[in-house]
């Protein structure tokens, strides 16, 4: 069963750059969409970036231009978050997702999270 693992989270301060990871095991990653989301306190779970199978990629306008998402191999997944601002401050997860959709699905494979703080 493919498994998904965050990594690269922690502290930063505004406008330093930070790379999270999606690793996976027991399954290879070209087969699904790739969704980043992130989950703030007292907010909504909020769809990041995601990479599509067709390498179609998809942002929230709170990061684009400032986020990328890309995949190293068929078993990593990147998210480069550069000038990053406090309201990034979250948990970080990655889904495996037949599509990109910010619906979730039982067919959905998730990571157990990375937090992510942005303060100074």
């Amino acid at each position: 069963q493919l498994q998904l693992v965050e990594s690269g989270g922690g502290l930063v301060q505004p406008g330093e750059s930070m790379r999270l990871s999606c690793t996976a095991s027991g399954g290879n990653l070209d087969y699904y969409a790739i969704n980043w989301f992130r989950l703030a306190p007292g907010k909504e779970r909020e769809g990041v970036s995601c990479l599509d199978r067709d390498d179609t990629i998809k942002y929230a306008d709170s990061v684009k231009g400032r986020f990328t998402i890309s995949k190293n191999n068929s078993f990593t997944v990147f998210l480069q978050m550069n000038n990053r601002k406090p309201e990034d401050t979250g948990v970080y997860y990655c889904a495996a997702q037949d599509v990109c959709s910010n619906y979730v699905t039982t067919r959905d494979y998730w990571g157990q999270g990375t937090q992510v703080t942005v303060s100074s």
